[in-house]
């Protein structure tokens, strides 16, 4: 197989698997045509639909592969992920056309400190050990190059969780990669409720020169209380720490706490919501952008 398939290791398939394939990352050149000279070498193609803007037609760089039988869909998801069609490599992954299930965010993880060589594929054969896998994707630039972090979606937390306790702080093609459980700004601040009582994420800035990786700034701010999750800006191009980053705890009570303890000392540390740095709201925005399309939310 050239990617990852239908199943992880226990062959299961995701709870919802029908006989249709989401089939990503296309060239704006890619036709209807094209796609059903290519699955229906693996199987009855029932339909295709290349999705377009509504007023231009071009193409969104997506479509929907809807096979006669699933067996069909499964076959040509384990051998046709992650191959080229016009010079670029597809992504595929079962269709969720109920956006409850994508939008719940349940079993979505996001990974980070990815060296470059680090693909789609090797992504999917890394977490695919855990349980069945809806969407995954490694975030790429506009050249096509490895921006240092993905999603991997699962179909339930357990099979998730496992995954983060597995992988978290392990070495992928010699860097250190953090792994955790993907929380949406508007998860975090349905959360909150009144943000000005009840904050948990913390945004820091002229961090110690130390804090080189997200393992490190979760050291620095363990001692006040538990850490959902940490996030270090890294330089895009260097991957060196850009200065400043956010750390999630699990109650307000340690957010206030590392607040008291360490603002002023040798970093500013605040209430994320406060901050008024646009580097960082444009990274928080980028992430939420990028694990959106993972999960072919288009």
């Amino acid at each position: 197989a050239n990617g990852g398939g239908a199943a992880g290791a226990n062959g299961a398939m995701p709870s919802y698997a029908s006989a249709s394939l989401y089939v990503g990352d296309l060239a704006p050149d890619v036709t209807e045509g094209m796609l059903f000279e290519l699955f229906n070498a693996i199987g009855a193609v029932a339909s295709i639909r290349v999705c377009r803007d509504a007023v231009t037609r071009r193409s969104l760089g997506y479509a929907y592969v809807n096979y006669h039988q699933v067996a069909d869909a499964e076959r040509a998801l384990a051998e046709m992920n992650n191959t080229k069609i016009k010079d670029r490599n597809c992504r595929i992954m079962w269709s969720q056309r109920d956006p409850s299930v994508r939008k719940s965010g349940t079993g979505n993880i996001f990974i980070k400190n990815l060296d470059k060589s680090i693909d789609h594929k090797t992504l999917y054969d890394t977490f695919s050990m855990f349980g069945a896998i809806l969407s995954c994707k490694v975030v790429t630039d506009d050249r096509g190059e490895s921006k240092g972090y993905g999603f991997v979606h699962y179909d339930n937390e357990e099979s998730a969780k496992k995954a983060i306790e597995r992988v978290d702080g392990m070495q992928l093609a010699g860097k250190t990669v953090y792994v955790a459980k993907f929380v949406s700004k508007k998860e975090r601040m349905a959360a909150l409720g009144d943000p000005a009582a009840k904050f948990t994420n913390l945004y820091t800035k002229n961090l110690p020169e130390h804090v080189t990786d997200d393992h490190k700034l979760r050291e620095l701010f363990a001692p006040y209380g538990a850490i959902s999750s940490v996030h270090l800006a890294l330089d895009h191009d260097t991957q060196k720490p850009r200065g400043f980053g956010f750390v999630n705890y699990e109650t307000p009570e340690a957010a206030q706490a590392a607040i008291e303890a360490l603002n002023g000392k040798e970093f500013a540390v605040s209430e994320a919501g406060a901050a008024a740095d646009a580097k960082a709201a444009e990274e928080e925005a980028a992430i939420e952008a990028a694990a959106a399309e993972a999960d072919g939310a288009a």
